[in-house]
């Protein structure tokens, strides 16, 4: 009968004083409950640490829809299309709206290459988890990040998966490549094509000057630049070896 945020502020109200307190959720012995109560329990049985007030309201969007933007209605379950996407499209539309140009359309590098990267049912059984987590390693921006990532996976879920591990290297490429002016990476039968905004950008200079004798600059229509690797290297340690 309560939403998860109630729940959670029931669950806030004890334990505050000096003695030590106890909140119990109960439901009449053999009842069958909804899909949606099971995930509201769930949650409150995941989210127990302290902070955890902002992840409540987060997976409270997913269950209930984000809402009429202007109004009480609800639309929708927000895993449809996730939150980022969610707050993409708002922004767009905003932005639309006052006749400003939307920072938000920023295009992600696209990586084409033959390696195995998701997160398996098997690792992580739970659809909202692994949503979480696809969000978490969407989010990897550094080395750290991968890092903390990693140890969380550890803790959570036990050994990381080879395809994980994959998932959590080209979530970083992508977001270096992406800074160099990088917009897609395509793997060939013997190179890796990096396809760059500006052939002026001093990165292109620097990646050309590393990658000496390995890497060749195509200044076409489409500017690019090819790696050569040996055809029996993996494919990730390539693109580690580029972008490292």
């Amino acid at each position: 009968r309560m939403g998860l945020s109630q729940l959670h502020q029931i669950r806030g109200r004890v334990g505050r004083s000096s003695r030590k307190a106890y909140a119990y959720f109960t439901f009449p012995p053999h009842k069958s409950l909804s899909d949606i109560s099971t995930k509201r329990l769930n949650a409150i049985r995941e989210f127990t640490e302290f902070g955890s007030g902002f992840k409540i309201a987060m997976r409270d969007l997913e269950l209930r829809g984000a809402g009429n933007i202007l109004g009480a209605q609800q639309h929708g379950h927000m895993e449809n299309v996730g939150y980022d996407m969610y707050l993409k499209l708002l922004s767009q539309a905003v932005n639309e709206e006052k006749g400003e140009e939307d920072k938000s359309a920023e295009i992600d590098c696209l990586i084409d290459v033959n390696i195995e990267a998701h997160i398996p049912e098997s690792y992580i059984y739970n659809t909202a988890q692994r949503i979480e987590i696809y969000r978490r390693i969407a989010d990897i921006r550094n080395q750290a990040d991968c890092e903390d990532v990693q140890d969380e996976l550890k803790d959570r879920f036990g050994k990381i998966p080879k395809a994980v591990e994959g998932l959590i290297e080209i979530a970083l490429i992508r977001n270096i490549a992406n800074s160099l002016g990088i917009y897609e990476i395509k793997q060939n039968e013997s190179s890796i094509l990096l396809y760059i905004k500006s052939v002026q950008s001093e990165s292109v200079g620097e990646i050309l000057s590393r990658l000496k004798g390995q890497a060749l600059l195509n200044a076409g229509n489409k500017p690019y630049i090819s790696v050569r690797y040996p055809k029996n290297m993996d494919i990730l340690d390539v693109l580690k070896h580029i972008f490292n």
